[in-house]
C-alpha cells in the first residue's frame, strides 16, 4: 500500500485497506521487512505442502482468495459435488449461515432445487464451533439463528451445513426448522465426518466429543432427528477443493497427520485444546 508492506491471515483485509495483493507467504518461508525492504528467508528444508482443507470448508471468509482460489467459489463447488453424491427430492434448499451459504448455492444449482433464506443469523453472536463451554454453545445457537416460518412452512427442506462436530447444534437446528412448520428436514454436510482433533493450532474438541468418531451416519441422523443425512465424501471434498488433492492436510477427517506424534508426546497434546484458530498468511 504505497511504500508500506502489509501482512494478514486473509486477503479480504487488503480489500478493506485498498492494498494490492502481492503473493502468499510460502510454507516454511520467513518474510523479513526492515529498512532494506522486503526479503525472503528459507532456513528450513523444503517439504511437501499440507494446506488445511477445512479453510475452504469453514474457517476462511468467503471474500478471501486462498491458494489462488476464491473461497466462495470453492464452497459452491463443494455444494455441487454434495448434490451429485447425495441427491434428494425436496422443495427448498437453505443454508446454516454463514459458512453454509456457498455450499447451499452450489447444491441448489446442481440439483435444480430452489434456494431461499430459511435461517437468519444474528451477526452479533460469535461462532458456536469454537465456544469453549457447552452452555455457551447451546445458548449461542438460540440467539444466533432464527427460522423463517413463511419460507419453511409445509416444505420439504434440504439444510446445508459445513460440518457436524458434536451433533448438539445440528439437533437444535433441525428441531428449530421443524417447529417452523417444515414437513421434512434433510441434512447435507459439505465435508466428511470429523473424527480426529486438530493438533496444529485449531481449537477442536477431543476425539471423544466428536460424534463422527464414535457413531455411524445412521446413528447421527437419528440423534439430530433428520429425515436423511448425507456427508460429502473425502474424495469429493478434495476434488472440489483443488486440482491437486495431495496438497491438503485432512487429518481431522482421516487421522492421517502429516507431522507424526511420538508416543511420549501424547501427554502434551491436550495443551493444544486452548489454542485459538488461525489461518494461512498472505503478503
Amino acid at each position: 500500500m504505497g511504500d508500506a508492506w502489509i501482512l494478514a491471515s486473509e486477503t479480504c483485509a487488503f480489500d478493506l485497506l485498498e492494498a494490492r495483493f502481492v503473493r502468499d507467504v510460502e510454507p516454511g518461508e520467513i518474510v523479513l521487512i526492515d529498512s532494506q525492504g522486503v526479503r525472503s528467508l528459507r532456513p528450513f528444508p523444503q517439504t511437501a505442502p499440507a494446506l488445511c482443507v477445512f479453510e475452504y470448508v469453514y474457517f476462511s471468509r468467503p471474500d478471501s482468495t486462498l491458494w489462488g482460489r476464491n473461497v466462495h467459489q470453492a464452497r459452491k463447488e463443494l455444494g455441487r459435488q454434495l448434490a451429485r453424491e447425495h441427491p434428494v427430492v425436496a422443495d427448498l434448499v437453505i443454508a446454516v449461515p454463514d459458512s453454509g451459504v456457498g455450499a447451499a448455492l452450489g447444491f441448489s444449482e446442481a440439483s435444480g432445487i430452489p434456494y431461499d433464506l430459511g435461517l437468519i443469523r444474528n451477526h452479533y453472536v460469535g461462532r458456536t464451533f469454537i465456544e469453549p463451554r457447552q452452555q455457551i454453545r447451546h445458548f449461542g445457537v438460540k440467539v444466533k439463528l432464527n427460522p423463517m416460518r413463511e419460507t419453511l412452512e409445509d416444505r420439504r427442506v434440504v439444510v446445508i451445513d459445513d460440518s457436524i462436530v458434536r451433533g448438539t447444534t445440528s439437533r437444535k437446528i433441525v428441531r428449530m426448522i421443524r417447529q417452523a412448520g417444515a414437513r421434512e428436514v434433510h441434512v447435507r454436510i459439505s465435508s466428511p465426518p470429523i473424527q480426529w482433533p486438530c493438533y496444529y493450532g485449531i481449537d477442536t474438541p477431543t476425539r471423544k466429543e466428536l460424534i463422527g468418531s464414535t457413531h455411524r451416519v445412521e446413528e447421527i441422523r437419528r440423534f439430530i432427528q433428520a429425515d436423511s443425512l448425507g456427508y460429502l465424501s473425502l474424495e469429493g471434498m478434495l476434488k472440489a477443493s483443488g486440482s491437486d488433492p495431495s496438497r491438503f492436510c485432512h487429518a481431522c477427517f482421516t487421522g492421517g497427520y502429516r507431522v507424526p506424534f511420538r508416543q511420549d508426546d501424547s501427554s502434551q497434546l491436550p495443551l493444544f485444546d486452548d489454542a485459538t484458530p488461525h489461518g494461512p498468511s498472505h503478503l
